[in-house]
């Protein structure tokens, strides 16, 4: 399916150029192009591709400048950038090599040269990002690691001092897991942390947000562009969602929820604590600042009784 093919950015300022490499690579690729430096870097943040076919010589910013740019940016500095140029001089080659570039190719096109180089980036790439997958996955909840959502935060956080937007995250607890795990064992633990990461995941709908598995018993969500009355909705769907799980708790007190027997005994399942912060970042602050936010804010919902959101709206 289409949405299923690597994405091609051609950045030329000659018209002809642009048509005749798109017309090679299309039928593989989703291909985009744009004429000018500042275009090409607005339309790889605005969609990241794949690759990056890119001319030296063109106004205003040439490819070096762009690609220095781009291998700056944490969102686009993975790109592979390809060179597009009539240049055949060992030097330029060498600077453009320097800069990050993984190859050239040279002007007028040899088509089957240019789809097969091409295939090649593309194909190492694809490789490259499956290993990255495995790498930033958290292997017993299927969410994202802590290591993903490091950079996650990282990223978005870049991202927000630059446009100016709101920056969330949920922090989420397992209430009284340690006593979960005594009553229970172990592998229904694991069960239970499954089943909640679930929870956290459903709230991580948008595909610039993230669901990660923090440590423990502990979760985050990363909510780009989410103001903070919408991060306390969405902290409070996954409250509700852990608790209508109905995970029997046999050591917690957090929530009771009926009577069992002629003498009356209060039954509970597995609820969570959770702590929502909002910020708009800011370049000379350092993203810990959120997470940090989010880590009190949590703790004042244990505090208060678990079972229950506390936000940035409260505090």
């Amino acid at each position: 399916m289409d949405y299923d093919r690597q994405r091609v950015l051609i950045v030329d300022d000659a018209p002809t150029n642009i048509r005749v490499l798109a017309a090679a690579l299309q039928d593989e690729y989703r291909v985009t192009f744009a004429t000018n430096g500042p275009d090409a870097l607005a339309v790889a943040l605005r969609t990241p591709p794949d690759l990056i076919l890119l001319d030296i010589i063109m106004p205003d910013m040439n490819g070096f400048e762009l690609c220095k740019l781009l291998k700056s940016d944490p969102v686009l500095s993975e790109i592979p950038v390809i060179f597009i140029t009539t240049m055949s001089d060992e030097e330029d080659e060498t600077v453009g090599l320097e800069l990050g570039a993984v190859d050239y190719i040279t002007k007028p096109f040899k088509i089957p040269v240019v789809r097969l180089r091409v295939r090649n980036q593309l194909a190492l790439k694809r490789q490259r990002d499956l290993l990255a997958r495995l790498t930033l996955v958290d292997g017993l909840t299927g969410i994202a690691n802590r290591r993903a959502f490091d950079d996650a935060l990282e990223r978005e956080w870049r991202r927000g001092a630059r446009t100016g937007l709101a920056l969330s995250l949920i922090m989420i607890d397992v209430d009284h897991f340690k006593a979960f795990n005594d009553a229970h064992g172990h592998l229904a633990g694991d069960d239970c942390l499954r089943a909640v990461a679930g929870c956290a995941a459903v709230a991580a709908r948008r595909a610039g947000d993230v669901a990660a598995r923090w440590g423990g018993e502990e979760f985050v969500v990363l909510l780009p562009n989410i103001d903070a009355e919408e991060a306390l909705s969405l902290a409070e769907m996954i409250r509700s969602s852990a608790e209508a799980l109905g995970i029997p708790h046999g050591g917690s007190n957090a929530s009771p929820l009926g009577t069992v027997g002629p003498v009356v005994t209060v039954w509970t399942v597995v609820t969570v604590s959770l702590g929502v912060a909002t910020l708009v970042p800011d370049r000379d602050e350092s993203p810990t600042c959120l997470v940090e936010r989010a880590d009190r804010l949590l703790y004042a919902s244990k505090c208060g009784g678990r079972n229950r959101v506390t936000s940035s709206l409260e505090s």
